[in-house]
This record gives C-alpha cells, sequence and structure tokens, in this order.
C-alpha cells in the first residue's frame, strides 16, 4: 500500500518538480538582449530622407555616402528629397518614424539655427532625434564686390564703421545661413550692415557679383569661380581653421575679428528611441564609407571635409549650435521669413 502511493507521488509530483527546476535553470541562464535584433540589420531597404531640394550641399554629400554605404551593407538607401518648410517638413516625418533604423534623416546646419527662429515647431530637434554623426564641413567665405575697397576683415570693418548701414549684404532670405552668419558676424564686429533677402542662394550671389550688394558668405563652391574670374575678392574663411581648398585665406578669427567661427556642416540623424546598437551601427558605417577613396575624390572638388565621429562629440556640438544661434537671434532681433 505504501509503495503504491509513493508511486502515486512520484508519478504526478515529479513533473511539477521538473517544470519547476527547467524555469528557474531559464532565468538563470543568459537571455537574448533586445540589442541581439540589430544582429540582422539592416535587412530591408532604408528610407534615407533629405528635407531640401536636389542638387543642393545635403543632396550632394548624402547621396555619394548613401550609396557606400549601400555597397557595404547590399541594402538599399532609398534617398527621398522632402523640402519645404525651410527644411521643417522632411524633419517632421523622420521625426515621426518608427525607431527601428530604417528612417535616417541627413540635413545641414539650419537645423540648429530653425529652432532659435520658429518657436513652435512640430517635432523637438533635442529629444525626438538621436544625433548619429557630423558628416561633413563644407569651406565657406567671406567675399566682397572687386570693387569695395577692402582688402582683409579688419580693413571691412573699419570700412563698415565709416558708412554706418550704408554696406549691404545679400543673402538667400531671413534665417538662412548666410544670414544669420553675416549677422553674427556684425554683432560681434560692432557694425552696422544693411541685410537684402532674396528669394535663394543664386540669386542672392548673382547680387554680389554684379554690384547690387558688398558682399557675402557662401559656399567655396560656389564663390570660388567668381573669385577667380576676378568679380569677387575673397577676405577669410568662416571656420576654426584654413580650408584646404584655399589654405592662402585667414580665418575670420585670425584675420581681425577674434573668436567668430561659423561651419557649414552636414549630419545625420535618426529617431529618437531607435536600438543603441543600431544606432552604433550605422555610425560605424558610415565612418568607413567617409574615408572611401572615391568619397573623397568627390569631396576635393566643392570643397568639402568629411569629418565623421561619435553620436556623443555631434551631441554636445549640436547643443551648443542651439545655444549660439539662439542668443544670436534674442541678441540681433532676428526673425524668420
Amino acid at each position: 500500500m505504501i509503495c503504491t502511493s509513493l508511486r502515486l507521488l512520484i508519478f504526478f509530483a515529479l513533473p511539477i518538480w521538473l517544470a519547476g527546476w527547467i524555469g528557474a535553470a531559464d532565468a538563470q541562464s543568459p537571455q537574448p538582449s533586445p540589442t541581439d535584433a540589430s544582429s540582422d540589420y539592416p535587412r530591408k531597404p532604408i528610407r534615407f530622407l533629405i528635407p531640401s531640394a536636389p542638387g543642393g550641399g545635403t543632396d550632394v554629400i548624402g547621396r555619394l555616402v548613401a550609396q557606400k554605404v549601400s555597397e557595404a551593407w547590399n541594402r538599399p538607401l532609398v534617398v527621398e528629397n522632402r523640402g519645404g518648410g525651410g527644411t521643417t517638413i522632411g524633419t517632421n516625418i523622420v521625426a515621426k518614424s518608427a525607431p527601428d533604423g530604417y528612417t535616417m534623416l541627413m540635413t545641414a546646419g539650419n537645423f540648429a539655427m530653425i529652432p532659435a527662429l520658429r518657436r513652435k515647431l512640430p517635432y523637438d530637434p533635442e529629444k525626438d532625434f538621436i544625433p548619429v554623426m557630423l558628416v561633413a564641413t563644407q569651406a565657406t567665405l567671406l567675399a566682397v564686390n572687386s570693387s569695395v575697397p577692402v582688402r582683409s576683415v579688419t580693413e571691412l570693418i573699419a570700412f563698415a564703421r565709416s558708412k554706418p548701414g550704408e554696406i549691404r549684404y545679400s543673402s538667400g532670405g531671413n534665417g538662412t545661413p548666410a544670414h544669420m552668419s553675416t549677422e553674427l558676424f556684425r554683432v560681434m564686429a560692432k557694425i552696422s550692415l544693411a541685410h537684402i533677402s532674396y528669394n535663394g542662394t543664386g540669386p542672392a550671389l548673382n547680387a554680389v557679383v554684379g554690384g547690387e550688394v558688398h558682399m557675402l558668405m557662401g559656399t567655396a563652391a560656389s564663390l570660388l569661380p567668381h573669385v577667380r574670374s576676378g568679380r569677387l575678392r575673397a577676405l577669410a574663411v568662416t571656420g576654426s581653421a584654413r580650408a584646404k581648398a584655399v589654405p592662402e585665406l585667414p580665418t575670420i578669427a585670425e584675420a581681425g575679428l577674434p573668436g567668430y567661427m561659423h561651419q557649414s556642416w552636414y549630419g545625420l540623424w535618426v529617431p529618437a528611441n531607435t536600438p543603441p546598437a543600431i544606432v552604433r551601427k550605422i555610425n560605424e558605417e558610415f565612418n568607413r564609407a567617409l574615408v572611401a577613396p572615391v568619397v573623397l575624390e568627390r569631396f576635393a572638388g566643392p570643397a568639402i571635409e568629411p569629418l565623421g565621429g561619435t553620436p556623443k562629440s555631434f551631441a554636445a556640438f549640436l547643443t551648443a549650435e542651439i545655444r549660439k544661434w539662439t542668443k544670436l537671434v534674442r541678441e540681433a532681433g532676428i526673425q524668420a521669413d
């Protein structure tokens, strides 16, 4: 009788004990981490969104680097130009996209200027995105029409002080990089300049070449042909260091306005909450693409310099840029169109 009862106890209790033992063992064994899902990333095409029209600096740089990454991953990075709203329309599309690494944003430095100019944006530039990397910078020049009797930054500042409000500069519109960078120059130099806003960078450049205005800040790629033809005179580069394309030109800071710095930069973002492992994978592949010989060769012509780096360094850079332009807008009373 006892043996029969013991057999029944073992028959019913053993499965329950085994289930508990297996469950405890599973709890102690290594569990797949959430980042393991990135091991097969990317497994499908990626939407690569550029929030501006085709042909500009963002488009040229973005397409070239995206092509190299696409080749390395053997997956299409489908470039999509979604301009409008001063880049806010395309940017907002990415902000509202799934945080899975299959939507990327490539945009220029005005990403950090727009928050200073517009209080109501459909996205938060610091909370709705993860900054993946600072991709590249493009040399920007301070140039004057060749008829303007100045040959240096110090002479330009003195000339402007002798004619307060009479020296005109052009830009492609209120709040554009050319406008903001020149206003930064004006405020720091404590001079009075007249801003003439045009509908686009092309008309703004034509205005200074034709003598309608005195000066302009623009990319080396667009200004250098006119400098070489003698119609414009380049005085300095706007960045923190001399540009490889024009090493003979000093920076504005070393040429008479200490502390001045404006970079024409381009960056890569993904939506907030994208898994860290995927962000890291994207960052590493884009860094490799930036040192590819074909990329370096194509960058040299339009005076583009690859940068690269980590998400952390880009995040710190972006925060400083947003603060810088917010301060300028407040001090100069700048308003967007």
